[in-house]
Protein backbone atom coordinates (compact mmCIF):
# COMPACT_ATOMS: atom_id res chain seq x y z
CA UNK A 1 0.00 0.00 0.00
CA UNK A 2 1.30 3.43 -0.93
CA UNK A 3 0.34 6.26 1.41
CA UNK A 4 -0.28 9.59 -0.28
CA UNK A 5 0.25 12.91 1.47
CA UNK A 6 -3.07 14.74 1.19
CA UNK A 7 -2.16 17.80 3.26
CA UNK A 8 0.43 19.43 5.50
CA UNK A 9 0.10 20.94 8.98
CA UNK A 10 0.91 24.63 9.28
CA UNK A 11 1.48 26.21 12.69
CA UNK A 12 4.08 27.88 14.91
CA UNK A 13 5.85 24.68 16.04
CA UNK A 14 8.97 25.02 13.91
CA UNK A 15 11.01 22.83 16.29
CA UNK A 16 10.20 19.52 17.95
CA UNK A 17 11.02 20.86 21.41
CA UNK A 18 7.85 22.30 22.90
CA UNK A 19 5.32 20.38 20.83
CA UNK A 20 2.57 19.07 23.16
CA UNK A 21 3.13 15.42 24.06
CA UNK A 22 -0.49 14.63 23.19
CA UNK A 23 -3.39 16.46 21.61
CA UNK A 24 -5.44 18.49 24.08
CA UNK A 25 -8.94 19.75 23.44
CA UNK A 26 -8.47 22.93 25.47
CA UNK A 27 -5.36 24.02 23.55
CA UNK A 28 -5.54 27.57 22.12
CA UNK A 29 -2.90 26.79 19.50
CA UNK A 30 -4.29 26.81 15.97
CA UNK A 31 -3.13 24.56 13.15
CA UNK A 32 -4.05 24.96 9.51
CA UNK A 33 -4.44 21.75 7.52
CA UNK A 34 -3.40 22.79 4.01
CA UNK A 35 -4.42 20.33 1.31
CA UNK A 36 -2.13 19.53 -1.60
CA UNK A 37 -3.37 20.56 -5.08
CA UNK A 38 -4.57 17.05 -5.97
CA UNK A 39 -6.81 16.84 -2.90
CA UNK A 40 -7.81 20.47 -2.66
CA UNK A 41 -11.32 19.67 -3.86
CA UNK A 42 -14.30 21.39 -2.27
CA UNK A 43 -16.53 18.35 -2.66
CA UNK A 44 -14.15 16.28 -0.52
CA UNK A 45 -15.04 18.45 2.48
CA UNK A 46 -18.79 18.42 1.97
CA UNK A 47 -20.48 17.87 5.35
CA UNK A 48 -17.30 18.13 7.43
CA UNK A 49 -18.44 21.33 9.16
CA UNK A 50 -21.20 19.33 10.85
CA UNK A 51 -18.53 17.60 12.98
CA UNK A 52 -16.90 19.24 15.99
CA UNK A 53 -13.85 16.97 16.07
CA UNK A 54 -11.72 15.10 13.57
CA UNK A 55 -9.09 12.38 13.49
CA UNK A 56 -5.83 13.13 11.69
CA UNK A 57 -3.56 10.34 10.48
CA UNK A 58 -0.08 11.71 9.91
CA UNK A 59 3.58 10.83 9.57
CA UNK A 60 6.45 11.34 11.99
CA UNK A 61 8.35 13.02 9.18
CA UNK A 62 11.58 13.56 11.13
CA UNK A 63 11.67 9.85 11.98
CA UNK A 64 10.76 8.85 8.42
CA UNK A 65 13.68 10.86 7.06
CA UNK A 66 16.08 9.15 9.45
CA UNK A 67 14.75 5.63 8.98
CA UNK A 68 14.62 5.86 5.19
CA UNK A 69 18.40 5.47 5.09
CA UNK A 70 18.46 2.46 7.45
CA UNK A 71 16.23 -0.36 6.27
CA UNK A 72 14.57 -2.28 9.07
CA UNK A 73 15.64 0.22 11.71
CA UNK A 74 13.22 -0.41 14.58
CA UNK A 75 13.28 -1.75 18.12
CA UNK A 76 10.59 -3.81 19.90
CA UNK A 77 11.10 -1.71 23.04
CA UNK A 78 11.48 2.03 23.63
CA UNK A 79 12.16 4.36 26.58
CA UNK A 80 9.06 6.56 27.19
CA UNK A 81 10.11 10.07 28.28
CA UNK A 82 7.32 10.09 30.88
CA UNK A 83 9.09 7.21 32.65
CA UNK A 84 12.26 9.25 32.84
CA UNK A 85 13.91 7.46 29.95
CA UNK A 86 15.08 4.76 32.36
CA UNK A 87 12.51 2.03 31.73
CA UNK A 88 11.80 0.13 28.54
CA UNK A 89 8.27 -0.61 27.38
CA UNK A 90 6.99 -2.45 24.33
CA UNK A 91 6.76 -0.13 21.35
CA UNK A 92 3.11 -1.08 20.80
CA UNK A 93 2.33 -0.08 24.41
CA UNK A 94 3.57 3.46 23.74
CA UNK A 95 3.05 6.35 21.36
CA UNK A 96 6.72 6.56 20.51
CA UNK A 97 7.53 7.83 17.00
CA UNK A 98 10.11 5.06 16.63
CA UNK A 99 7.90 2.28 15.35
CA UNK A 100 7.78 -0.03 12.28
CA UNK A 101 5.47 2.40 10.49
CA UNK A 102 6.00 5.92 11.86
CA UNK A 103 2.32 6.91 11.73
CA UNK A 104 0.62 9.18 14.27
CA UNK A 105 -3.05 9.57 15.20
CA UNK A 106 -4.43 12.79 16.67
CA UNK A 107 -7.90 14.02 17.57
CA UNK A 108 -8.47 17.73 17.01
CA UNK A 109 -11.28 20.23 17.32
CA UNK A 110 -12.51 21.58 13.98
CA UNK A 111 -13.01 25.33 14.20
CA UNK A 112 -13.82 26.16 10.59
CA UNK A 113 -13.18 25.55 6.92
CA UNK A 114 -11.28 28.45 5.38
CA UNK A 115 -10.45 28.72 1.67
CA UNK A 116 -10.44 24.96 1.28
CA UNK A 117 -8.26 24.38 4.36
CA UNK A 118 -9.19 23.14 7.84
CA UNK A 119 -8.51 25.29 10.89
CA UNK A 120 -8.18 23.06 13.96
CA UNK A 121 -7.02 23.33 17.56
CA UNK A 122 -5.43 20.80 19.89
CA UNK A 123 -2.97 19.30 17.41
CA UNK A 124 0.35 17.88 18.65
CA UNK A 125 2.00 18.37 15.26
CA UNK A 126 5.14 20.08 14.02
CA UNK A 127 4.90 22.66 11.25
CA UNK A 128 5.15 20.82 7.92
CA UNK A 129 3.91 17.45 9.22
CA UNK A 130 2.47 15.37 6.36
CA UNK A 131 -1.20 14.38 6.75
CA UNK A 132 -2.30 11.04 5.26
CA UNK A 133 -6.01 11.12 6.06
CA UNK A 134 -8.79 13.04 7.79
CA UNK A 135 -11.74 11.24 9.38
CA UNK A 136 -14.69 12.44 11.48
CA UNK A 137 -14.57 11.79 15.22
CA UNK A 138 -17.66 9.91 16.44
CA UNK A 139 -18.34 10.34 20.15
CA UNK A 140 -20.59 7.29 20.44
CA UNK A 141 -17.84 4.94 19.25
CA UNK A 142 -14.55 6.81 19.71
CA UNK A 143 -14.96 8.03 23.30
CA UNK A 144 -14.30 5.66 26.21
CA UNK A 145 -14.31 7.64 29.49
CA UNK A 146 -13.79 4.46 31.54
CA UNK A 147 -10.63 3.46 29.65
CA UNK A 148 -7.43 2.69 31.57
CA UNK A 149 -4.27 4.45 30.42
CA UNK A 150 -1.55 2.16 31.75
CA UNK A 151 1.67 3.83 32.88
CA UNK A 152 0.49 7.14 31.34
CA UNK A 153 -2.15 7.41 34.08
CA UNK A 154 0.56 7.27 36.73
CA UNK A 155 2.66 10.08 35.31
CA UNK A 156 0.31 12.96 34.67
CA UNK A 157 2.24 16.19 35.01
CA UNK A 158 0.90 19.17 36.93
CA UNK A 159 0.90 22.50 35.16
CA UNK A 160 3.70 24.92 35.89
CA UNK A 161 3.18 28.53 36.94
CA UNK A 162 4.72 30.68 34.19
CA UNK A 163 6.23 34.03 35.17
CA UNK A 164 8.08 36.58 33.07
CA UNK A 165 7.39 39.46 30.71
CA UNK A 166 6.19 38.99 27.15
CA UNK A 167 7.97 42.10 25.85
CA UNK A 168 6.87 42.96 22.31
CA UNK A 169 5.53 39.48 21.56
CA UNK A 170 1.99 39.65 20.08
CA UNK A 171 -0.68 38.75 22.61
CA UNK A 172 -1.92 35.67 20.72
CA UNK A 173 1.62 34.31 20.32
CA UNK A 174 2.34 34.94 24.01
CA UNK A 175 -0.87 33.10 24.90
CA UNK A 176 0.33 30.08 22.92
CA UNK A 177 3.81 30.23 24.44
CA UNK A 178 2.44 30.33 27.99
CA UNK A 179 0.17 27.36 27.27
CA UNK A 180 3.11 25.33 25.93
CA UNK A 181 5.34 26.24 28.86
CA UNK A 182 2.63 25.36 31.40
CA UNK A 183 2.78 21.77 30.12
CA UNK A 184 6.54 21.62 30.97
CA UNK A 185 8.26 20.84 27.64
CA UNK A 186 11.45 19.64 29.36
CA UNK A 187 12.46 15.96 29.18
CA UNK A 188 10.93 14.23 32.21
CA UNK A 189 14.34 13.11 33.47
CA UNK A 190 15.77 16.65 33.69
CA UNK A 191 15.17 18.73 36.81
CA UNK A 192 18.03 21.21 37.21
CA UNK A 193 16.83 24.67 38.38
CA UNK A 194 20.09 26.22 37.14
CA UNK A 195 19.71 24.93 33.59
CA UNK A 196 18.32 27.15 30.86
CA UNK A 197 16.28 25.76 27.98
CA UNK A 198 15.46 27.26 24.59
CA UNK A 199 12.28 26.75 22.61
CA UNK A 200 11.38 28.12 19.17
CA UNK A 201 7.78 29.03 18.43
CA UNK A 202 6.18 31.23 15.75
CA UNK A 203 9.37 33.11 14.97
CA UNK A 204 10.49 33.62 18.58
CA UNK A 205 13.18 31.93 20.67
CA UNK A 206 12.13 31.54 24.30
CA UNK A 207 14.76 30.97 26.99
CA UNK A 208 13.45 29.65 30.30
CA UNK A 209 14.33 27.83 33.50
CA UNK A 210 12.26 25.78 35.91
CA UNK A 211 12.49 25.71 39.69
CA UNK A 212 9.97 23.39 41.29
CA UNK A 213 6.44 24.34 40.18
CA UNK A 214 7.55 27.68 38.69
CA UNK A 215 8.81 28.33 35.17
CA UNK A 216 10.57 31.65 34.61
CA UNK A 217 10.85 33.12 31.12
CA UNK A 218 14.36 34.55 30.97
CA UNK A 219 14.35 36.02 27.47
CA UNK A 220 12.30 36.12 24.29
CA UNK A 221 14.03 37.06 21.04
CA UNK A 222 12.74 37.22 17.49
CA UNK A 223 14.47 34.65 15.28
Amino acid sequence: MELKVIAYAQNGHTDKFGIPRQSRDESPILTRIVFTPEYRVQEALRGIEDFSHLWLLWGFSEVENRQSTIEGDWSPTVRPPRLGGNKRMGVFATRSPFRPNPIGLTSVRLLKVADGDLIVSGADLMDGTPIYDVKPYLSYSDSHPEAKCGFADEHKADRLAVIGERGDVPETVWRDIVYILEQDPRPAYQDDPEREYKMDYAGYCVTFSVDGPTLRVRCIEKT
